[in-house]
């Protein structure tokens, strides 16, 4: 507990008089809730994914890693890259998905303010929107555009569709839905430099209208010169954990624009306004 406590998940309060001196522990509202089941939105299926054997074994096998041939520490620990696992094991599937949902959730409490952003566009491409909650969210504060939830065939098969929501399965690397604007929260940070390219090009050529078209990505931004010192710190353990369970890894801004000019789009916009991740639109 007095660790929990220095952390911030609880705080220490007066019993009352009865107890004397002794203290008891509270829960915190700005760290804590968001770990309660009761609470909505929440990151307990987050964590419980996070913590996971399945994800926590590939820490155990960096050395081997380094000695062997493996693409990834994902594949040394478990012998098939983390998408194969993924498709093979429907419980852990299950799992990962409903803590990238509870992730999503959190989008809620700042979606509203993104009038800019979403405003004006008439369909959307949700790259790997798993379960579409992301897409629900922004289709309840913006309910004139069109989502396409898409995704790998077991993750969207057999989802139910809305009014305005359509889930479509394929490939990130062959072709997307065409659409105003194509969609990632969290995704390219998965993927190398050479195939983030590749995944926005095929963006590029879905992308229906030059005139306020354009790709939106939720992602990390690395700034170590702006960001506070734990908050840079957090990035770059999120950038080792990347390295670990695939190819992919965090960037600073030069890596971002360095991808986003070689898939021939032709200038962004960052806004720093979710948490450790930026918002960034990227415009043909």
């Amino acid at each position: 507990m007095s660790l929990l406590t220095h952390l911030g998940f609880f705080a220490t309060t007066k019993l009352d008089p009865n107890h004397g001196d002794q203290k008891g522990y509270v829960l915190t509202p700005t760290t804590s809730r968001f770990l309660i089941k009761s609470e909505l939105p929440n990151l307990s299926p987050f964590v419980r994914a996070t913590v996971d054997p399945v994800m926590v074994a590939p820490w155990q096998f960096l050395v081997d890693w380094f000695r062997g041939n493996e693409e990834t520490t994902f594949e040394t620990a478990h012998g098939v890259g983390i998408w194969e696992f993924y498709d093979k094991n429907s419980k852990f599937n299950n799992l990962f998905n409903e803590g990238m949902a509870s992730d999503s959730r959190m989008m809620g409490l700042v979606i509203r303010n993104c009038e800019a952003v979403f405003g004006g566009l008439n369909s959307l491409v949700d790259v790997g929107g798993g379960t579409g909650i992301i897409a629900q969210i922004i289709s309840e504060a913006f309910p004139s555009i069109k989502f396409i939830v898409f995704d790998l065939p077991h993750v969207v098969e057999n989802l139910p569709e809305g009014k305005n929501l359509n889930y479509v399965e394929g490939d990130t690397f062959q072709s997307f839905p065409s659409a105003d604007a194509i969609f990632f929260k969290c995704v390219l940070h998965n993927w190398s430099d050479e195939d983030c390219v590749k995944i926005l090009k095929r963006c590029r050529e879905a992308i229906q209208s030059r005139e306020g078209g354009k790709v939106i990505i939720i992602d990390i931004v690395v700034d170590g010169d702006k960001d506070e010192h734990d908050i840079t710190e957090t990035k770059l353990v999120c950038d080792i954990f990347m390295m670990v369970l695939a190819t992919g890894r965090e960037r600073s801004e030069k890596e971002w624009e360095k991808i986003f000019l070689e898939a021939g789009f032709s200038h962004y916009k960052i806004t720093p306004s979710f948490g450790l991740r930026s918002l960034i639109e990227v415009y043909p």
